[in-house]
């Protein structure tokens, strides 16, 4: 049958009791000694002399989806017939930046389905999208079919716990062991290792399936960013002379698109890069990019840095003040933007946060800008319909709930 995979939200889920039961015939022998200058530890997998089973009922403590010691805990799981049988969840330990599977649970007569390392594939994907150095996770070390999972899995033990459960867990041969799953750091690379250059019409194809794999499921299911740079590219607004991929290999890695923005200010000042509309108005002249996106595969080695140096250099020697987009507040302060408060510019309905942001491209070059801010109508009228039928266009992808999603 075919498995499909579903967030589990916390408003229906929370409470659910996974009965975690399994029959093992060996288990690792945690053996420690301890000398005059430090300690030895020998784990040894050994057999046990005749078949051992836990089952739920022995345990004070079922397991149970979204306890409330896990804070930001975020659940998938499988369904048959209205019946889970499946399930994973995972929350964040912030202070160490790394993501804790905190349940993996696969029904008895549904294991060996390949079940569980799908699960375990939307915890790496969830680490990998919120930039973690690793996945931790706890087992028994008498569980010997999980840690044969887990090593599968690239999961290497990082330590032990000799009295997580009971005061006698090793002579129960029941050890809490801490497996963790290191992802890879990323090398940055240099300017003279990619081709930064204009798009061409050979490469529309390309562009738009990375700008796709870069945003499936990032704020929505799957993503709309991929068919607004096929609209971009048909608007009045657009600036293909400012706008650049990046290329690795031959292959497309990274994109920044620009496109004309301005705003209005009540008043009859006028001032470089302003122009009087009315009596009443003056429009400031900026710019303004998005998507900036690279693969995922090369997120996090500097390509989109690179992307936007080049642009903003562009800009400054094409005379424009300044950019104002809307971007990752967690992202972009990092590269010099500034919340657009900082400069006396508002949202056309008047409003501040901090995913609106600007960027002086020369010290004190938007002093002067004030007002409403407006980018191309393009930006807001991206039907779902014309969306869906675009996506025909390219490899299916399925679209999954992640936390940091907006709906």
């Amino acid at each position: 049958m075919e498995y499909k995979i579903i967030a589990l939200p916390k408003e229906t889920w929370k409470g659910k009791i996974l009965p975690m039961g399994y029959t093992t015939n060996e288990y690792f022998d945690l053996e420690m000694q301890k000398y005059e200058n430090g300690y030895t530890v020998n784990i040894v997998k050994k057999a046990f002399s005749h078949p051992v089973t836990h089952t739920p009922e022995e345990y004070d403590y079922p397991d149970k989806l979204y306890e409330d010691h896990w804070e930001k805990a975020y659940a998938w799981g499988v369904l048959k017939e209205n019946e889970l049988i499946a399930a994973i969840e995972t929350a964040p330990e912030e202070w160490t930046n790394r993501l804790r599977v905190t349940e993996l649970w696969v029904a008895e007569e549904h294991r060996r389905k390949k079940i569980a390392h799908r699960l375990m594939a939307i915890a790496k994907e969830q680490a990998r999208r919120e930039r973690r150095r690793a996945i931790i996770l706890e087992t028994q070390s008498c569980n010997t079919d999980a840690i044969s999972f887990y090593e599968q899995e690239g999961f290497l033990l990082i330590g032990f716990d000799s009295c997580c459960y009971q005061n006698d867990d090793v002579a129960r041969k029941e050890v809490r062991l801490e497996l963790g799953f290191l992802l890879p750091r990323k090398q940055k690379v240099t300017r003279d290792e990619i081709e930064i250059r204009m798009e061409t019409k050979a490469d529309w194809y390309e562009t738009e399936l990375m700008t796709q794999r870069a945003f499936w499921n990032k704020h929505h299911l799957g993503c709309d960013e991929h068919y607004l740079v096929h609209k971009l590219r048909e608007d009045e607004a657009y600036l293909p002379e400012l706008s650049r991929i990046a290329v690795k290999d031959g292959k497309v890695i990274g994109c920044i698109l620009c496109s004309k923005a301005y705003c209005i200010e009540e008043g009859e000042r006028k001032t470089e890069n302003a122009i009087l509309t009315n009596t009443n108005e003056i429009r400031h002249e900026l710019i303004t990019f998005g998507p900036l996106c690279v693969d995922p595969k090369w997120q996090g080695c500097g390509v989109g840095e690179l992307l936007l140096q080049e642009t903003k250099r562009l800009a400054l020697d094409m005379g424009y003040p300044g950019i104002v987009i809307f971007g990752e507040p967690d992202y972009y302060p990092r590269l010099g933007f500034k919340t657009c408060d900082s400069f006396g510019i508002t949202t056309r309905e008047g409003k501040n946060f901090d995913a609106f942001m600007g960027y002086e491209l020369k010290e004190g070059s938007m002093k002067n800008i004030k007002g409403k801010f407006y980018e191309a109508e393009v930006f807001e009228n991206l039907a779902k319909e014309e969306v869906e039928e675009f996506n025909k266009k390219f490899p299916p992808l399925e679209k999954m709930r992640y936390p940091g999603q907006w709906d």
